[in-house]
């Protein structure tokens, strides 16, 4: 099983100019699902303009962003050029969302660099229309660190919500489990242990998620190329509790599809674009192989591989155990 059947996008230029004539989608260009059911765009999220051409009248009633943590269209940006280009991208989401409409917003906290973009982001929050309700943390199976430091392992997940929008209390109540013991409450004049008192082995999610499997090759959703992709679990657990059937989601980072993907099965519509037409096309041929044979990624391949088969090279081989936990390391 190849580790790396397409390298990773954002460092490959000779590979990016490669793809990007298989690309349907050139800058400012929308695609509309023959279905109905979706639209795909290769916007600019900070371009009023083209974000309302792009939602038109939708009105979604949950937005899902995973902006790039330091970076504006793949170049590095101090946290001040950062934080105002969030602004942008945040007030064009109050702009095409429903007057109730939840938020959900991946951004990271660089330990080495204190801990930004997270606390300037919040700070920035505070100006617009948006109630913070939460402060996920999603673990990582893998994590990154040195001898000197506690290994990283968490990613970052704000929720806020604007109005009164749903909340599911109940969603992914059945398939998490309960890990933490503890012997603390008195009853009949014995300490009982928390798993004697419930009569579920799992529990509702909270806001720590420990249970979700972070994405790797040997996954069958993994999209390969695509350098920072969310789980489809963690989408999903999203979607189902902060919307209903047949709502609109939006997500205006698309990159490897998840938004799009999670969507379509929970039978959700999807409003989702990317800046990059190769990330736009990714999420389209994501979506088109699904419908067509269930599968939800590229496991062993790659989402290019009709037109061009591999990418081999001198290093593109079975990984051991440290390659793996190598490339993870890189990714989170």
């Amino acid at each position: 099983m190849k580790n790396n059947p397409l390298p990773r996008l954002d460092d490959n230029p000779d590979l990016r100019e490669r793809l990007l004539p298989y690309c349907r989608l050139k800058p400012g260009e929308i695609w509309d699902d023959p279905k109905g059911r979706h639209r795909v765009g290769c916007i600019d999220a900070s371009d009023s303009q083209q974000v309302s051409d792009l939602v038109k009248d939708a009105q979604p009633t949950l937005a899902i962003h995973d902006p790039p943590y330091n970076l504006v269209a793949f170049d590095l940006r101090s946290i001040d050029e950062f934080i105002e280009w969030c602004q942008k991208w945040i007030r064009n989401t109050t702009m095409v969302t429903a007057s109730n409409a939840s938020l959900y917003v991946w951004l990271g906290a660089d330990q080495t660099d204190g801990f930004q973009p997270l606390p300037d982001f919040m700070i920035m929050m505070r100006a617009e229309p948006y109630k913070a309700r939460s402060f996920i943390t999603m673990r990582n199976q893998r994590g990154y660190g040195t001898q000197k430091n506690w290994m990283a392992v968490r990613q970052e997940l704000l929720y806020y919500t604007r109005g009164q929008p749903v909340f599911n209390v109940d969603a992914e109540y059945t398939d998490i489990p309960k890990i933490l013991r503890g012997y603390y409450k008195e009853v009949n004049g014995r300490k009982t242990e928390n798993f004697e008192r419930s009569r579920s082995d799992n529990i509702r999610a909270g806001n720590v998620w420990v249970d979700i499997q972070q994405v790797f090759y040997r996954m069958a959703e993994n999209v390969s190329g695509c350098y920072a992709q969310k789980p489809l679990k963690c989408i999903e657990r999203i979607i189902s509790a902060s919307s209903r059937p047949d709502d609109v989601v939006v997500d205006f980072f698309a990159h490897s599809g998840a938004t799009l993907i999670a969507s379509e099965k929970l039978g959700r519509r999807c409003i989702t674009t990317d800046i990059d037409p190769i990330y736009s096309e990714i999420c389209i041929r994501r979506l088109e192989q699904y419908r067509k044979c269930g599968r939800e990624g590229w496991q062993n391949g790659h989402p290019f591989e009709m037109e061009i088969p591999s990418f081999v090279d001198s290093k593109d081989e079975e990984p051991t155990d440290s390659a793996e936990v190598t490339s993870q390391n890189l990714l989170f």
